[in-house]
């Protein structure tokens, strides 16, 4: 069994941080619906977003993981590919304007409709290939998978409880242009930086 690596391991927690607590759409949902209906009727939509992702990323890897191992060369052409997609999602943070919570549901969405909603979820697309080709390698598969999965879950629940109470209580900070465009340009960065020990990674 290979041992993990630490040090992607460490830049794979960075990446998490970023690609999930960074605005996208679950996040603008989860602003909205705490805005609106509060955490604790929020909750089950919390819930189906960080289970779900968790599985897409989990369905994804241990499909691509079969392939890896019959071709070793596909997982480095798609590491590479896979940083390429992480440099986009850098200069998208980076650009990204201030988030709204506008076009709110009447009612919060279900645990099904939440989970179900990240199979169609760019963002969550772009991280999960992300995840799955630049970080395959901090430990040996199927290890690997059931780690990110782990940690992407515990993660995503942190921040899907976070950006739900910002809607809730911290409104003021959410809508102010300055602290998001300061926000997101440190995401950004600590984007590009997470990239070193993939590229390096031998």
């Amino acid at each position: 069994m290979m041992a993990m690596s630490q040090q992607l391991l460490i830049a794979f927690i960075v990446f998490a941080i970023v690609g999930l607590y960074t605005p996208g759409p679950n996040n603008v949902m989860l602003l909205a619906s705490g805005l609106n209906f509060g955490l604790r009727r929020t909750l089950p939509h919390v819930a189906g977003v960080s289970f779900g992702f968790a599985f897409l990323v989990t369905v994804v890897g241990l499909g691509l993981g079969a392939v890896f191992a019959a071709y070793p060369l596909l997982q480095s052409i798609l590491k590479y590919a896979g940083a390429a997609y992480l440099v986009y999602l850098a200069i998208v943070i980076a650009r990204s304007g201030q988030v709204t919570a506008s076009n709110a549901s009447s009612q919060p969405l279900t645990f099904w409709q939440a989970a179900l909603f990240q199979w169609i979820n760019v963002k969550g697309w772009v991280i999960a290939i992300g995840t799955i080709t630049a970080y395959a390698a901090l430990a040996s598969y199927p290890w690997n998978i059931l780690t990110m999965a782990v940690l992407l879950l515990v993660l995503g629940l942190s921040s899907s409880v976070t950006w739900t109470l910002f809607g809730a209580s911290l409104q003021s900070l959410v809508r102010s242009p300055g602290t998001v465009r300061i926000f997101n340009w440190v995401m950004a960065a600590l984007l590009l930086a997470s990239l070193y020990p993939v590229l390096t990674e031998g």
